[in-house]
């Protein structure tokens, strides 16, 4: 019986040393949280100053506050901020991205979908139908087609190009170059492993086909060693162009 106490009362000491233990660790734990929070800026200044401090952030700045905490993310994905960075964003842009346009997208997703959208190289049937484009020979062209190339003179504006949907490609009535002959169009795109993008391209006809790229602001280009296309800006149109679902 003696050794049976011993062993109880021992037990019991383990018990109140974990006890004891628990307790310190729970208190150290508080102690430090409300430290935490003393050195959180959005809990000692505020979400008004803190919004205003956030108005003055670069926009990737801002949006790795975001993740910070669910506190931080209501301040820092609010329209609020967002708007006016979205609207600098647009500043100077060709084109304005449809998908950016969605109903209910909060402004913070616009930014980030139109930033990525602005990269996309890989262009869709609503890309080309949705613009005018610019059409020039280039150098290596033959100089008879230079010659009947008003943007060569510079006696006119260069000459433009249209897409549509029925898959066809005209010119304006008075094109000099363009004849009056039919024009079909497609979009050639080759994958690689797990959809990477191998080879992407643009032909008028069974002519030579042209490589697709971006400019700094968001214009399309499309060329060959012969001439090349250049989307005419249009932020101004309503609802945005392209498709309207992500196409990366």
């Amino acid at each position: 019986m003696a050794v049976l106490s011993k062993d109880v009362g021992g037990g019991g000491r383990k018990r109140t040393r974990q006890g004891r233990r628990d307790a310190d660790g729970g208190a150290r734990a508080a102690r430090e949280e409300r430290q935490g929070a003393a050195r959180d800026p959005l809990v000692v200044l505020g979400p008004d100053v803190m919004t205003k401090i956030l108005e003055f952030a670069d926009a990737r700045s801002v949006a790795r506050c975001t993740v910070v905490s669910r506190s931080w993310h209501e301040i820092a994905a609010s329209d609020r901020l967002w708007a006016p960075k979205y609207a600098k964003l647009l500043q100077g842009k060709a084109h304005i991205p449809r998908l950016s346009n969605l109903r209910g997208a909060s402004r913070l997703a616009a930014y980030s979908m139109s930033v990525v959208d602005g990269k996309r190289i890989r262009i869709m049937k609503e890309d080309l139908c949705d613009h005018v484009w610019e059409f020039r020979y280039k150098k290596a062209a033959p100089e008879y087609w230079r010659d009947l190339d008003p943007s060569w003179k510079g006696s006119s504006p260069p000459m433009h190009r249209y897409f549509h949907l029925n898959g066809s490609h005209t010119a304006d009535h008075d094109d000099k170059v363009w004849g009056g002959h039919e024009c079909t169009y497609s979009i050639m795109t080759s994958y690689v492993g797990e959809g990477q993008i191998r080879d992407h391209y643009v032909r008028i006809n069974r002519w030579p086909a042209m490589t697709v790229s971006r400019k700094e602001d968001w214009r399309w280009e499309m060329s060959n060693h012969l001439y090349c296309y250049i989307s005419v800006p249009d932020a101004e149109k309503e609802g945005g162009t392209g498709p309207l679902f992500p196409a990366w």
